[in-house]
């Protein structure tokens, strides 16, 4: 077999402004790219560590080091799967694969993994976490019509009910990032209800989903933190409505087609979400996005510039990618 070469580096994106979730804030998106070169073809990946599930930019570039011989000796994607763990570093590498699958074959990524044609999608837009005047104005000023509204705990029925006064028409979904508790929850769902929010995302901490079970629900509520790939979905039965898909998580493409095919078939609605990272991050997302209800592939409208070869946004519509970017 011909000899591949793996590289590794880290990017630093500034982010355009402040990005502000209920566990802390940042200005800059650090991320790590993965390019395997075969010839004259080179296929990329990239990837967010996320300190949320015990990764490091350092740790994860290592993680992705590890592989030169592996990939060398002919590795493909599904030998990926049981030689790497779930997670940053893996996507970096299996979403390289594919690009430099998809160079060497002459095809697109979609070809190869035998789905029609990507169609552009609406995405929504994330309003960062803030004082309620503040997320009001910004949710009203970004003139989006499909908004995620960032929570953090304590005064979320004042956020809720700024954002809701100042775009009236707006689709509302929620992310609480695990800030609420088990004594807040059923009173922050009724919350929701009052101001119309079409659906909750992860509102306790992962540990405690076993409160999820049994509750009224007045909206759907999806996973976020307490899904990974398909070992941690059996557990979610009863408690969550849908799970949300992002490659960061499942460690790469692969994964999440599966992990996609075992969701539906035990009932889960399918949403597609990524880390705020470049083009190059949400490129292979918006393959699995093609069956979700709700798709949150904004990543790149977060930062203060893209790549590029960039992804297509014209409004809230985001675009298949150009094979000068990935697949």
């Amino acid at each position: 077999m011909p000899s591949r070469d793996l590289t590794v580096r880290t990017e630093r994106w500034p982010i355009a402004g402040t990005f502000t979730i209920s566990r802390g804030s940042r200005t800059e998106a650090v991320v790590v790219v993965c390019e395997i070169r075969q010839g004259s073809a080179v296929g990329r990946g990239e990837c967010v560590p996320y300190p949320r599930y015990g990764e490091t930019v350092d740790g994860v570039a290592a993680d992705i080091e590890a592989m030169i011989d592996q990939v060398d000796n002919g590795l493909d994607r599904q030998g990926l799967l049981a030689a790497m763990k779930p997670g940053a570093a893996r996507n970096a590498v299996d979403c390289a694969l594919w690009d430099l699958e998809s160079k060497l074959a002459g095809k697109r990524a979609w070809e190869l993994a035998g789905i029609v044609s990507p169609k552009p999608l609406t995405t929504v837009y994330t309003i960062s976490l803030g004082a309620p005047d503040e997320m009001a104005s910004n949710a009203k000023s970004c003139g989006r019509p499909h908004l995620k509204i960032k929570l953090g705990g304590e005064g979320d029925a004042d956020r809720l009910a700024a954002i809701r006064a100042a775009v009236p028409d707006a689709t509302l979904v929620i992310d609480a990032n695990e800030a609420w508790t088990t004594a807040n929850l059923e009173a922050n769902l009724a919350v929701c209800e009052r101001f119309g929010i079409a659906m909750v995302e992860q509102p306790l901490p992962a540990a405690e989903d076993g409160a999820l079970k049994g509750i009224r629900r007045p909206l759907p509520i999806c996973a976020d933190e307490s899904v990974h790939d398909r070992g941690s979905l059996e557990h979610l039965v009863g408690k969550y409505d849908a799970i949300n898909i992002k490659l960061d998580k499942t460690g790469g493409l692969t994964e999440a087609f599966l992990l996609a095919d075992a969701a539906q078939k035990l009932g889960f609605k399918i949403m597609t979400g990524c880390m705020v990272g470049t083009s190059l991050s949400m490129a292979p997302a918006t393959l699995i996005a093609q069956r979700a209800f709700l798709v949150d592939l904004d990543g790149p409208l977060l930062l203060r510039e893209d790549r590029p070869e960039g992804l297509r946004y014209d409004g809230s519509t985001v675009y298949p990618p150009t094979s000068s970017l990935w697949g």
